[in-house]
């Protein structure tokens, strides 16, 4: 089949990969990496009642999921003391920045971000023929205020803001976004991705009425429930907003063992407790581990630490490949000045040691 049929926008994006994988990368080198730590996984697992659970819902896997994810939005809902019509649960924060976008963006229409923030949504929003305004980090930090003042100048439908940031680590206070959400222009929608929040300092999420129309809030299960592989995610907002997912989502796109899996991982508190403190002691290690190498680690609110290389993107690069010859699997910012870092996922003691050994050698390799 050719692609004459292809609509002109189709026909003028790029094959573009977001995220090229480790398997892919394995595949490549024709051998696997010994240590799997730049995909921001959680390597620690989710809760073995999940994987119960997960393992016992096999046999019915010949039955499709809840199309209308009843339990599960029910007790998210518990767990965030708010009502259920107010969640919807998606095919990770991925697959629901996809929904967000058919449901807000037309050919022209102007989205804000930051230059080299996590670029799923620029991804989809270039699919429906949007308009990407960058502004760029600031300290390491995503800029809000210029993010604010750039969708002021542009008239943007969509604002999109990461706290804790990927792929920088770093964080805002919830009392900063609540201020920053009054300055945001009308009709703008400000959409905060809360991935990594489970890691975060308390008062990282701010405390914003749920039924604000300005604000749309993402979650996910794939960071410290550990369940990046079963792909759920949710978001939160108010009613109206949250019953558009209705009108454009897959309605049989969550798998069942999945929706399971999820839901006794949130009844599972105690393993979330634990498992952030062992990603608290993995971030610790891997500081520890950029100290002895004399390069700057920053201070990370999330599952991995980004390392200031101390020198140029091209250096940064090539110690990223230097791993990766050893058979460890990271990642690095794209984007100057931010490309001066590598970013290493937080892992068990058996990967961190590899890593500890394998950095040295890179650094020397790399000049």
């Amino acid at each position: 089949m050719t692609d004459t049929r292809l609509t002109a926008l189709v026909q003028s994006l790029p094959a573009t990969v977001p995220f090229v994988g480790p398997e892919t990368q394995e595949r490549t080198r024709n051998a696997p990496f010994r240590a799997r730590l730049g995909a921001n996984e959680n390597v620690f697992g989710p809760s073995p009642k999940a994987i119960e659970a997960m393992a016992k819902s096999a046999a019915d896997i010949w039955q499709y999921g809840d199309p209308e994810n009843y339990d599960l939005r029910h007790a998210l809902a518990e767990h965030h003391a708010i009502d259920p019509d107010k969640i919807v649960v998606g095919e990770g924060i991925d697959g629901l920045l996809g929904y967000l976008v058919r449901l807000f963006v037309t050919a022209g229409d102007a989205v804000v971000t930051s230059f080299g923030a996590y670029p799923t949504l620029n991804y989809h929003a270039s699919g429906f023929g949007a308009v990407i305004h960058t502004v760029p980090y600031k300290n390491d930090y995503e800029d809000i205020d210029a993010l604010i003042s750039k969708a002021h100048d542009v008239n943007a439908k969509l604002i999109y803001i990461a706290n804790p940031d990927n792929p920088m680590g770093s964080w805002h206070d919830g009392q900063t976004l609540r201020r920053a959400l009054e300055k945001i222009p009308a009709g703008a929608l400000l959409i905060l991705d809360e991935a990594y929040i489970e890691c975060a300092p308390t008062g990282t999420s701010p405390e914003i009425d749920i039924n604000d129309p300005r604000l749309l809030r993402m979650r996910t299960f794939s960071k410290a429930y550990g369940l990046a592989g079963a792909r759920v995610g949710y978001a939160m907002g108010a009613p109206d907003l949250i019953s558009a997912f209705n009108k454009v989502r897959n309605h049989f796109g969550m798998n069942r063992c999945a929706q399971i899996g999820a839901l006794a991982a949130l009844e599972d508190q105690d393993w979330l407790t634990q498992t952030v403190a062992q990603i608290s002691q993995s971030r610790q290690r891997i500081t520890d581990i950029a100290h002895a190498n004399d390069l700057t680690p920053l201070a990370s609110a999330t599952n991995f630490v980004t390392i200031d290389c101390r020198r140029d993107g091209i250096f940064a690069k090539n110690v990223l490949g230097h791993l990766t010859e050893q058979g460890v699997f990271i990642r690095m910012p794209l984007v100057a000045p931010q490309n001066r870092c590598i970013r290493i996922s937080c892992g068990n003691l058996e990967d961190l040691n590899i890593f500890a050994d394998a950095l040295p050698k890179a650094l020397r390799s790399a000049i």
